[in-house]
């Protein structure tokens, strides 16, 4: 990774690793600092100073269960964002929200995908960075507009199009 080594000063990233084999946490909090910074620096978000951002490894089995409660989905997902700040508002903060992912779905879709799983939680890091912001992919047009900020972000870190060769998909299809 390259372009930006910590996240802003204003933002404050708190790390708990719940469950999974997750790479240690000093591995987890750099790659977090390096993909919020590119993703508030890449998509041109504004937060006010001292915005936490709390991020939670979990697995499969505590990923589901936030997926049943608050998405009416009873299976294990990638990544999940929980928003702290008022869309409406033109600055986030002083709590930007969190961000929760998956450890058996990431390793197995970056398994899958034939990505570096680094690359592949740098990327759910932005995406899910992108859902606190209130952006968006249930439409066509909000799904274009989210995956070619993830990509112009990862491009800045050093990290290949995750969508390259992938069909444009709407989460309201």
């Amino acid at each position: 990774m390259t372009e930006a080594e910590h996240a802003p000063e204003e933002v404050l990233i708190d790390i708990a690793v719940e469950a999974g084999d997750w790479p240690d946490e000093a591995a987890l909090i750099k790659l977090a600092q390096t993909a919020i910074a590119a993703g508030i620096k890449g998509a041109d978000l504004e937060v006010l100073e001292e915005t936490e951002l709390s991020l939670l490894f979990t697995n499969n089995e505590g990923i589901r269960k936030l997926n049943h409660q608050w998405r009416d989905k009873d299976k294990p997902t990638n990544v999940l964002s929980f928003p702290g700040s008022d869309p409406h508002d033109d600055v986030y903060g002083p709590l930007l929200g969190d961000i929760v992912f998956g450890y058996e779905t990431v390793a197995k879709e970056a398994e899958e995908l034939g990505i570096e799983f680094n690359n592949h939680l740098t990327h759910l890091t932005v995406h899910g960075l992108l859902h606190l912001f209130d952006y968006d992919h249930q439409e066509k047009d909000e799904a274009e507009l989210m995956e070619s900020l993830e990509t112009a972000i990862l491009a800045g870190l050093g990290i290949d199009d995750p969508y390259a060769g992938r069909p444009l998909e709407a989460d309201g299809d």
